[in-house]
Parts: C-alpha cells; sequence; structure tokens
C-alpha cells in the first residue's frame, strides 16, 4: 500500500483493532460496535488503522451477510423436513409422537439443511482463526485483506 514507516503504536492499535472483533463474545454486536468505535478515533491519523479497521469491519460485515445466508437456506429446509414427519392434526394437538419418524424422510431437503447448519459452523471457525490471523498481521506491520470479503465500507 504505501511505503512510510509504520510505528509499533500503529501495529499495536491496529492488532487490537482487528482483536476487538471477540467483543460479540461479551457484548452483543460488539464485533461491529467496539472496531467502528477504536477505528473511528483514530482513522484519521493513520493510513494503516484505517486500513485495518476498513478490512475487520468488512469482514465482519461479510460473515454476517454470510451467515443470514446460510440460516435462511438451512432453517426452512430442516424444520420442514421435521415437520413433514407428522400430520396436521398431530402438529395442532400438539400430540407428536417421536417414534413414528423415519429415517428416509428425513434425507434430501434435509441432508441439505444440515449442509448449510455446518458449513455455518466451518463459517465461525474460520472467522475466528482469520481473526487472530488478521491480527498478528497487524502487528508485523502488513497490509492483510481477509479472503471472501465484500468492501461494504471503502
Amino acid at each position: 500500500m504505501e511505503t512510510l514507516t509504520i510505528t509499533k503504536h500503529e501495529k499495536n492499535y491496529a492488532s487490537l483493532l482487528q482483536l476487538s472483533a471477540f467483543t460479540k463474545f461479551i457484548i452483543p454486536f460488539g464485533n461491529y460496535i467496539v472496531p467502528f468505535i477504536l477505528w473511528s478515533t483514530k482513522k484519521k491519523e493513520s493510513s494503516f488503522i484505517d486500513y485495518n479497521g476498513k478490512q475487520i469491519l468488512n469482514f465482519q460485515l461479510s460473515i454476517l451477510m454470510y451467515s443470514i445466508f446460510l440460516g435462511i437456506l438451512a432453517i426452512p429446509t430442516i424444520v420442514g423436513t421435521v415437520l413433514s414427519n407428522f400430520t396436521w392434526s398431530e402438529l395442532e394437538s400438539g400430540n407428536i409422537v417421536l417414534d413414528n419418524m423415519q429415517i428416509n424422510n428425513l434425507i434430501g431437503l434435509g441432508v441439505f439443511g444440515f449442509i448449510c447448519g455446518a458449513l455455518f459452523v466451518v463459517l465461525k471457525v474460520v472467522e475466528f482463526f482469520y481473526i487472530i490471523y488478521g491480527a498478528i498481521k497487524a502487528n508485523e506491520g502488513e497490509y492483510f485483506r481477509y479472503p471472501l470479503t465484500i468492501n461494504f465500507i471503502k
């Protein structure tokens, strides 16, 4: 990107900015709020911090979009496949007997739904490790770009 020297303070702040996405485990929507606050306070002082702030926010927004997409695909197919094993009268009365469930009725769309659910889990694991990797690269002073990230903030 640029050939200017990146100070140790900028590297540390950019690394902290990357790791701030983990605040989602403490604060709801912390993975958007905390990086945004950290980025917006220092983005005009350093182009390196500005770059890293945009990268982590774009990555988090992309992960959110992919998660919503997988949820839109997975949840209705799983619920629909499970409910297809019961009659309307069983569902209306609440008298659902799981013994009547047949495994061959769960094949097809249900498998697709479970695959989407598994992809969601893989996406979250990949997100976890890429955040750490991005923080390491920021601490080394490298301009790291997350893969499969949509640039919402330019």
